[in-house]
């Protein structure tokens, strides 16, 4: 804690729950928030490798799952409604709880101060308050487990009817609850992290530092933390109607003539569509949320590595901006055989469209950027690479989903899981393996052994493409999304060693990221000793000392000058 009094700064030193637990400091915070989606991670990647299991060898008897979970897994077989809540959580821990967390949370909290010279962030109660309210969030989320009927088993979009009449499913009692508290909890973190980031980038960047010359990384925070601000409040809205449309007797999402178990149900003038709406009016810009930081990611370490300034950084802003105002209207392309119009869906189709223009712009810039260049294949390298390859891939594969014709055929197929997992979420988990092995030795004041970075790199990357690749073509033959037993269809059996293997692959994918997490922690104590700019990189943040030191103030107050008390 420093108080500057005059011409003179008193340092005041902070026991240990003030310094690592209930910190405000935006450093500490951004660890905080970064290890905690780490643990988040491990798992839902867990939930994942049981999937993979049931969908490889349906019906195959597992006696030591059986004895783990003796409910879920009676005799070792896994029951459907086990299986529907491992989709339906594993899908929300990832995309909210870990991936959301991680790349802003983690790395905008770390990162925006040093990148802009400011002291700490613009409120730092709100910053660690932000944090409490996720972590709490995740508590919930984890209590689903261990409720009586299960958990969520409604999937990670939690339709209606399914989520709103508590005795549909298993799932659809005690743990759908859960499911829509722990939601509200991590849009509320969500929100006023958002607010904090806003407000610190526009009042507190250090003299000189113009919009012109913010790192591309601070950029992309600054345009993903405006959308959450914007888009969250829907699905807020939509979460609480839920709520009162399963305890309290409302009938928001339920429509008239709904029958369960042979009665009809005393609801009537809702819509299932409204929740839809909502949710994926919010749900596509999340899609950017978890793209735009690792685009942001790439354009710094393909600078530092290729030894060039980023090609167009003007354009390269400007495509940023665009694809944040372009993701507002084109959540109906989800919908396309909900009912609607179709020139509606024309709509929607010409805007899915256009979003691809400022893509490609950032994709091509990329290689203008490697072009020529001095490039250093170092681990931060090789993951930003992976995001291009990952982005571009899943990137072609919308296409088709984007055009209302195709989709009517692809819609809730495997084709869908196959485009999702490489455009969002492998370009976003691609881009947090990149930004912690860039800014590790930042954080840690250590180097993470790159023998083993390049190891966890390439197992990743390859098996990403194995696991993920062949799902387009169980797609296109029809594969439905959340099966429970493939070999119940006899069309699908042929492809059943398609999916065998798929989950071999999935499980040395899952096995590739305890390579990450052993490099990860090992290094924190370990690692070789890293020098203030390891990288000789042109940033802002590599001009303070690694890690930062507590006493160091910034430079927004000092004419942008770093001064150390």
């Amino acid at each position: 804690m420093l108080e500057v009094q005059g011409a003179h700064a008193v340092h005041h030193e902070l026991g240990f729950f003030r310094k690592y637990v209930w910190s405000l400091d935006h450093k500490v915070i951004g660890i905080q928030y970064l290890i905690t989606s780490f643990i988040v991670a491990l798992v839902a990647g867990a939930l994942a490798m049981l999937i993979r299991l049931n969908l490889a060898w349906p019906a195959h008897v597992w006696p030591l799952l059986g004895k783990i979970f003796p409910h879920a897994m009676e005799g070792g077989v896994m029951k459907p409604e086990f299986y529907a809540s491992l989709f339906t959580m594993h899908g929300t821990l990832m995309v909210f709880f870990f991936l959301s967390i991680a790349l802003v949370g983690g790395f905008g909290n770390y990162l925006i101060p040093l990148q802009i010279g400011a002291r700490d962030m613009a409120f730092p109660f709100l910053n660690a308050l932000s944090y409490w309210t996720v972590l709490v969030g995740i508590l919930v989320m984890f209590a689903s487990f261990f409720a009586p009927t299960g958990a969520a088993a409604a999937g990670w979009v939690s339709y209606p009817p399914l989520s709103a009449l508590k005795d549909a499913i298993p799932g659809s009692q005690i743990g759908q609850t859960y499911w829509i508290v722990g939601m509200v909890f991590f849009i509320a973190s969500f929100t006023m992290g958002g607010l904090n980031f806003v407000t610190t980038i526009l009042n507190l960047r250090a003299k000189g530092m113009t919009f012109t010359r913010l790192p591309l990384t601070t950029w992309t925070i600054f345009v993903v933390s405006i959308l959450g601000i914007l888009a969250f409040p829907a699905l807020t809205a939509g979460s609480i109607m839920l709520l009162f449309d399963r305890h309290f007797g409302t009938s928001f999402f339920l429509p008239a003539g709904l029958y369960m178990s042979g009665q009809v149900q005393p609801h009537e003038g809702g819509s299932p569509l409204l929740w839809q709406h909502l949710f994926w009016f919010l749900g596509h810009p999340e899609v950017y949320i978890l793209m735009l930081p690792p685009m942001g990611f790439t354009s710094d370490i393909l600078s530092t590595f290729t030894r060039k300034p980023i090609f167009g950084y003007i354009a390269m802003v400007a495509s940023v901006l665009a694809i944040g105002a372009l993701s507002f209207v084109v959540w109906g392309h989800h919908m396309f055989l909900s009912g609607m119009n179709p020139y509606l869906g024309m709509f929607f189709t010409l805007n899915t469209m256009i979003i691809a223009v400022p893509s490609a712009v950032k994709t091509f810039n990329w290689m203008a950027t490697l072009w020529g260049g001095k490039i250093r294949f170092t681990v931060p390298m090789l993951f930003a690479l992976g995001i291009i390859s990952i982005f571009v891939t899943g990137g072609l594969s919308g296409i088709f989903l984007g055009s209302s014709p195709v989709d009517i055929h692809l819609h809730d197929t495997y084709f869908v899981i196959a485009h999702f997992h490489f455009v969002m979420a492998g370009a976003a988990l691609f881009g947090v393996f990149a930004a912690t092995t860039l800014w590790f030795p930042k954080m840690f004041g250590r180097m993470m052994n790159e023998p083993l970075g390049k190891i966890h790199f390439w197992f990743t990357f390859i098996a990403y493409y194995c696991v993920f690749f062949p799902m387009h073509y169980l797609g296109m033959n029809g594969m439905m999304r959340r099966l429970y037993d493939p070999t119940k269809y006899e069309y699908l059996r042929a492809d059943q060693p398609i999916n065998v293997f798929i989950s071999i692959s999935a499980f040395v994918l899952g096995a590739a990221q305890l390579v990450f997490m052993i490099n990860f922690f090992w290094s924190m104590f370990k690692g070789k000793k890293a020098g203030n700019n390891p990288w000789e990189a042109n940033g802002l943040e590599w001009t303070t000392t690694s890690p930062p030191s507590a006493r160091q103030l910034g430079w927004a107050r000092s004419g942008g000058v770093p001064m150390a008390l």
